[in-house]
């Protein structure tokens, strides 16, 4: 039989139910026909294209089950990049150099962390302002739940020391704001930045398309977008401009709620819209995340809830009669809590809905078995625990640490778990969220030994969390996520064999093919 790709001579894990490694396989149509050894292949298909994959591995295309794709985009088209600064002064110049070469009607910047500076301490605006007296700016702290700005633009979102909002938090220093918003206070700000062109939203998609593609990624779950994105997702889809497979979770507003639930989930072959994504809480690093008792490090402050339990329910109950699945973003225990005995409400059982928890950072023991007990999916980014490890204790202090990040615990619940970035939070390469979820150290090597080993993931459990456990959490588990006949021909070839590697080398794993239907979309050198 001709077919229309043969990939030989490779050590392929298939992340089949078995694990079962092969060494070839036959594309057609964009489709695995086949899978077996060189011998088996080879008497059986002829292709004008073979691929000798020289003994390399090769792996179902990553994906990526929790980012911000398109926002990533947007930050490579607009913000100063932030991220990894060490102190205030670093952030100025970065600040001084984009907009000198950016220019624009504000200054944007995304990736501050306080806790990597030596004063650890939220920041106030009065160098902003000297600096940039005329010039609205809005810097986003890398988790994305604070918000850093001069006075203009607290003046043009209306910002005063007498602001008060739900679910959010107007920071003050001697009676006047500082510039520092947590959460829901940010809105007050962002919906004062003028709108990008259509022009730079297309761009920036395509642009994080081929970012993706070069660390093998052909899968997002791109969480929390406008009618309007989703839409132009689509478009760019059909127009087969972008080719990256998309679940899109929309955010929970009234038009995206009457648009897309009228008609029931929308799937293609490129991309799904079938679930809304909530946020319960803040996150941990910006002291939001909703916790069951004060923050060790803060006393009388246990972090902030986004909404009522009224709202969530309101959305709960839509999406449940609707069959539409829901995803909340939960970090602290008290978040944890209080969305798990929501969803218990709606699903009372086991189920097979695939309701999430996004992120599922903080979780009180006595609450783990109610994962189990609704059938609720963690979705964890791994790369969270060897970020946030360094500081996160002083947050939580000595005994609640050891309930964080507990990937082995969560995924005994159900028996499976996603696993994903949160980029633009975290760096898009899924070779660090390998190594974080197997040696939870950070890019430094550190701990030596491993941050709390007890919930590390095997080599196994990693892979299927990026791949297979992935597409299951987006119920695409049928459509991709293994190499297998009948699923999508998504395939990314390294020049490292993550299952038997040195622990040094995963770092310098290099993608030599990325292939999505059959078809090379990047190679080393292109």
């Amino acid at each position: 039989m001709k077919v229309d790709l043969i990939v030989t001579n490779a050590r392929v894990y298939t992340v089949n139910d078995s694990f079962t490694v092969a060494e070839s396989f036959a594309v057609q149509d964009g489709k695995f026909v086949d899978v077996g050894t060189n011998k088996e292949i080879a008497s059986k298909y002829i292709s004008d294209e073979v691929v000798d994959s020289g003994g390399n591995p090769v792996y179902p295309g990553f994906n990526d089950a929790h980012c911000h794709f398109f926002g990533y985009g947007m930050n490579l088209m607009q913000y100063a990049d932030l991220a990894g600064t060490e102190n205030q002064d670093n952030i100025f110049k970065k600040l001084q150099e984009h907009y000198s070469r950016a220019g624009g009607e504000w200054l944007l910047g995304r990736g501050w962390d306080q806790n990597l500076w030596p004063e650890k301490e939220f920041p106030d605006n009065q160098r902003l302002n000297e600096m940039f007296p005329k010039i609205p700016v809005y810097l986003i702290r890398i988790d994305g739940h604070a918000g850093w700005c001069n006075a203009r633009a607290l003046e043009l979102a209306g910002i005063t020391s007498k602001t008060k909002i739900d679910g959010g938090e107007v920071l003050l220093k001697n009676g006047q704001p500082t510039g520092v918003l947590i959460d829901n206070a940010m809105e007050l700000v962002f919906k004062k930045i003028p709108e990008p062109t259509l022009e730079l939203k297309i761009k920036a998609l395509l642009a994080a398309q081929q970012n993706c593609m070069e660390v093998g990624l052909t899968s997002v779950t791109d969480c929390g977008l406008p009618k309007e994105i989703i839409l132009l997702m689509d478009s760019l889809q059909k127009r087969g401009l972008l080719i990256m497979r998309i679940n899109a979770m929309m955010e929970p507003s009234e038009e995206n709620l009457e648009y897309f639930m009228k008609k029931g989930p929308y799937v293609t072959e490129s991309l799904q819209v079938r679930t809304i994504k909530l946020y319960a809480d803040g996150a941990l690093g910006s002291r939001g995340a909703y916790l069951l008792s004060d923050y060790s490090d803060d006393p009388g402050n246990r972090g902030l809830l986004m909404n009522k339990a009224s709202y969530f329910e309101s959305i709960c109950r839509k999406a449940y009669d609707a069959n539409f699945q829901v995803a909340t973003h939960c970090i602290g225990d008290g978040a944890n809590r209080f969305i798990l005995n929501i969803y218990g409400k709606f699903l009372k059982e086991k189920n097979d809905r695939r309701w999430r928890i996004e992120h599922a950072q903080v979780v009180h023991p006595d609450d783990l078995q109610l994962f189990g007990k609704y059938s609720v999916i963690p979705s964890i980014q791994a790369t969270h625990a060897t970020s946030d490890m360094l500081w996160a204790d002083e947050r939580l202090g000595a005994e609640r640490i050891k309930t964080a990040y507990t990937y082995q615990q969560l995924l005994a619940q159900n028996g499976w778990l996603p696993n994903g970035t949160d980029f633009p939070v975290e760096g898009i390469n899924p070779a660090l969220t390998f190594f974080a979820s197997v040696f939870r150290k950070n890019t430094q090597g550190l701990p030596k030994k491993g941050f709390q080993m007890e919930n590390a993931l095997t080599r196994e459990q990693a892979l299927r969390s990026m791949t297979i456990w992935a597409a299951k959490a987006s119920f695409e588990e049928q459509k991709k996520g293994s190499i297998e006949p009948g699923k999508s021909a998504d395939f990314v070839m390294l020049d490292t064999d993550l299952m038997n590697c040195r622990e040094d080398e995963i770092m310098k794993t290099k993608v030599l093919k990325t292939a999505l239907g059959g078809e090379v979309v990047y190679k080393t050198g292109n």
